[in-house]
């Protein structure tokens, strides 16, 4: 520092007291007046600047916002590719729900659709022929189970016929031995008392044709005999019938499950036959393009003639009865916004006519402007997308046009009910 900087600084205080000399000279009941009256112009100023900011101001139960009038859109479509025959509608015509947008070419959809009621044709034809294969085998069975059933009750029978049968030829040819013993005995004693005179000759010779027809008897009995053991045995083998039977009805049986396997089988082949009619149905349905909905058609994007594929819009459809006005709220001020609320739109064609509508959507997240904020003051400028469903606006309210909105937010619209 020079040593001139020092020999300035502390000359200041000098004159400082200076000032206070001049204010001592005036008397304390002017400077009072001054100050009381600076005061009162100040508060009337102050008064002035409220009244004419709050005659100007929006109501803090209202929030404004401008943007344009939007329709949801439809872009009416083919499910199915192909050419189209007819397109029936133009730009700015009105449809109604069901209503027939266009036809597209169905040839090979009609071809396919032959082909599957054809193939179902075939399908039930088999199914029936399984079917009544299956009343055939179910009879056979039937009948086949009654044979075996008698057959074995017959083998039964005739073994015990057969068991009784020779049970009498043996007594018979028990006793025809028996007998013949004794003619034999009779002979032998009757020859031998003839020879000796104590019986006639003729008694002799009885004995003799006694014990020869006890011999001939005992042969037949014995034969009766060996045919009862014969039938025995040819009842005894006929037991066997009823396992034939039994393996014959088994068959029946298995071809019976094979042809009911048939008929699952052919059912199910009807089902998917039935699937294909169907979707081929369907498919022949779809060539003809319906209005979703009643509306009006904004934009046509084909022509007739013209070759599409799946999805290719051919006309766009909006509903102007259901038009909003979409725009964007401060993020500050979105906590009051509430789906249902009540709000005015304003179009510019009339502008001091307030169109009913109501707060249909608010969007979840907030759009920021700039995309990334860092700092306090930018995040001000956040703002929340709302939807406006207009009420009664059909055919002045068009997608496009711009628009003002308020959102009331308090109890009531204000007394004067004009724009804000």
């Amino acid at each position: 520092m020079t040593p001139q900087a020092q020999t300035t600084l502390p000359a200041a205080p000098a004159v400082a007291p200076a000032a206070p000399a001049v204010d001592a000279e005036r008397p304390a009941g002017s400077r009072r007046r001054i100050v009381i009256v600076v005061l009162v112009i100040a508060a009337i100023a102050a008064v002035a600047i409220w009244r004419r900011a709050a005659a100007t101001a929006t109501p803090t139960d209202i929030i404004t916002l401008s943007g344009r009038i939007e329709g949801d859109e439809a872009a009416v479509a083919p499910k199915l590719a192909g050419r189209i025959l007819d397109l029936r509608v133009r730009e700015g015509d009105t449809v109604k729900a069901g209503d027939v947008i266009a036809v597209l070419a169905d040839e090979q959809v009609r071809a396919r659709e032959a082909q599957a009621a054809a193939a179902l044709s075939q399908a039930e034809a088999r199914g029936k022929v399984s079917r009544d294969q299956v009343e055939v085998l179910q009879q056979q069975l039937r009948q086949a189970q009654l044979h075996t059933e008698q057959a074995k009750i017959d083998a039964e029978g005739r073994v015990g016929q057969a068991e009784a049968d020779l049970a009498g030829a043996e007594a018979q040819l028990a006793q025809q031995q028996a007998s013949y013993q004794l003619a034999l005995y009779d002979k032998d004693a009757y020859q031998k008392l003839a020879e000796s005179g104590a019986v006639s000759e003729r008694q002799a010779k009885v004995a003799v044709s006694t014990a020869d027809q006890q011999a001939a008897a005992l042969v037949a009995a014995q034969r009766r005999v060996d045919a009862a053991r014969g039938a025995l045995t040819t009842a005894k083998a006929n037991l066997t019938n009823a396992d034939i039977r039994e393996a014959e009805t088994a068959t029946v049986r298995k071809q019976l499950a094979e042809q009911e396997a048939a008929v699952s089988s052919a059912a199910a082949e009807i089902e998917h036959a039935r699937a294909q009619l169907a979707e081929a149905q369907a498919n022949r349905d779809d060539l003809t393009i319906k209005a979703p909905f009643a509306g009006t058609i904004v934009t046509r994007s084909a022509e007739p003639g013209e070759v599409v594929g799946v999805g290719t819009t051919l006309v766009t459809l909006v509903d102007l009865s259901r038009v909003y006005l979409r725009g964007f709220v401060p993020e500050g001020r979105i906590g009051t916004v509430k789906i249902g609320q009540p709000a005015h739109v304003y179009l510019d064609s009339n502008p001091n006519q307030p169109i009913d509508a109501a707060v249909s959507r608010i969007d979840p997240q907030a759009t920021f402007t700039p995309e990334n904020t860092y700092f306090r003051d930018d995040r001000v400028k956040q703002v929340v997308g709302v939807k406006l469903q207009l009420k009664g606006a059909v055919g002045f309210a068009k997608p496009g046009m711009p628009a003002d909105g308020e959102i009331l937010t308090g109890a009531a619209w204000p007394s004067d009910g004009g724009r804000r």
